[in-house]
């Protein structure tokens, strides 16, 4: 299965019947066990995420996915891509902790980021999301759960779960000693981008607003997402964990190849509407200098493009 829709498109309006997001379904990898978590800062524990598309060897452990624990309780963030996936998490957090899983975050409605939620309904948490959440699941989650049970089985796929508090613009919980703040972002990646900041080391976590290595996928609003990454390095944080990449990374370095990328995206696909290159010839052309800097490039690269025409089309 491919990530995104057939480019046998040859209009630029065209461009506007591509369909739903697969971006992150992803048909490479190994399997989830074969993990390890990373304490990227005190009480902080991260899983890497492999750079490929979901499988049945890998059950769609390819996100950033991990935990923080406080003085009174657990924090998940990111569940995972699937309910083996969340199960493998919840099992490396009882390893290190018997404290009760007190949230989840569900950072936006990509099956990779949201899937592994059921495996923690046992916990009866909180399931933390961006106030859009909700409606993007009701749009996407059955269809995204089809795909899963297609790749992974109905056992292993996961099932939607919504969120039980929903963050319209700030909030912020208490693991005991340990807050930590959330933002709801307008729309960039997806709708219904959230991240957070621990308030205790100063670590953000932008979920899938930030990827680093791995190409980023674009599901929301590119130009959105260039003065949402604005907000986010006028935060301040010196260290982020990205949605993919390294479990920890310098913050301003990441931010600027993604906006790199990004304004690349912007321009030249400005530049393409302008001289009226058809859809199939700007998805061969635009942001080929990037190639050679993102995991995944010829995977994601001609759905961004898509993407950026239907946006920027209408300018």
């Amino acid at each position: 299965m491919t990530a995104y829709s057939s480019y046998s498109l040859t209009t630029r309006r065209g461009a506007l019947f591509g369909g739903l997001c697969l971006c992150c379904l992803p048909t490479l990898g190994r399997a989830a066990g074969s993990f390890t978590m990373d304490e990227v800062g005190p009480g902080i524990f991260m899983r890497r995420g492999i750079d490929a598309e979901a499988t049945p060897e890998n059950g769609d452990a390819i996100a950033n996915i991990g935990f923080i624990v406080g003085e009174s309780s657990v924090l998940v963030t990111e569940s995972g891509g699937s309910l083996a996936d969340g199960q493998w998490l919840r099992a490396e957090i009882r390893k290190r902790t018997a404290k009760p899983i007190s949230h989840v975050v569900l950072t936006h409605v990509h099956p990779d980021h949201c899937f592994g939620a059921e495996a923690f309904a046992q916990d009866k948490p909180v399931f933390i999301g961006h106030r859009t959440l909700r409606s993007a699941l009701d749009s996407r989650g059955d269809f995204y759960r089809t795909r899963l049970v297609d790749i992974l089985g109905a056992d292993q796929a996961g099932s939607v779960v919504y969120p039980t508090m929903e963050v319209a613009d700030t909030a912020e919980i208490d693991l005991g000693g340990r807050n930590l703040r959330f933002t709801a972002h307008g729309t960039a990646h997806t709708n219904c981008d959230l991240s957070m900041v621990d308030t205790k080391t100063g670590i953000l976590f932008p979920a899938d607003l930030l990827f680093v290595a791995r190409i980023p996928s674009l599901d929301g609003s590119l130009l959105g997402w260039l003065k949402e990454v604005e907000k986010l390095e006028a935060m301040g944080a010196s260290k982020a964990v990205p949605g993919h990449g390294p479990t920890l990374v310098d913050a301003a370095p990441a931010f600027a190849d993604l906006t790199r990328y990004l304004t690349t995206l912007r321009d030249e696909t400005r530049k393409a509407i302008a001289a009226d290159q058809p859809i199939d010839k700007a998805i061969d052309s635009i942001g080929q200098a990037e190639r050679e800097k993102w995991v995944l490039f010829d995977t994601y690269n001609g759905r961004n493009v898509t993407q950026a025409y239907k946006e920027l089309e209408w300018e």
